[in-house]
């Protein structure tokens, strides 16, 4: 699966990276990973955007870490301010990377909303597919960017 960063996906598509921003970052969502057995496991997260960056630092006993470092694929969903989506929708997948670098970490709480036990682990969201639904007057309009190859 070829994955970019949040940097490279923002250079692609600047308005459709600011309305995920937006609808991500410091506010909780909603991250499914997958189980050793291939079923699906649905956590809370509060996913921190800058710099190029998308990160989520995890409480180290946390099931998802095992999903992560398992096989890392993932999908990450914005909540929900209402039942008729009027925040609209932002959703990634792609692949996690534990990240270890002691600069990375510092980077990721300096832009973080909440400061993260020194016990947390981080890892970086490396994404393979974006996409988007707002509903104007009712009318859902989609957003779609899928990483290439090519880099586009």
């Amino acid at each position: 699966m070829i994955c970019a960063s949040w940097g490279e996906f923002e250079q692609a598509m600047p308005e459709l990276a600011a309305f995920g921003k937006e609808r991500l970052d410091g506010k909780v969502s909603y991250l499914a990973t997958v189980r050793k057995n291939g079923q699906p496991r649905a956590h809370p997260v509060t996913p921190i955007i800058g710099r190029g960056f998308c990160f989520i630092f995890v409480e180290p006993s946390s099931p998802k870490v095992h999903d992560m470092m398992d096989n890392g694929h993932f999908c990450l969903h914005c909540a929900m301010n209402d039942s008729s989506g009027s925040s609209g929708e932002f959703q990634v997948t792609g692949v996690v990377r534990h990240v270890g670098e002691s600069e990375t970490r510092s980077e990721a709480e300096s832009i973080s909303s909440f400061r993260p036990s020194a016990s947390y682990l981080l890892f970086e969201l490396r994404l393979a597919e974006v996409i988007s639904t707002s509903y104007l007057g009712g009318r859902p309009n989609r957003h779609k960017w899928v990483q290439t190859a090519d880099g586009s």
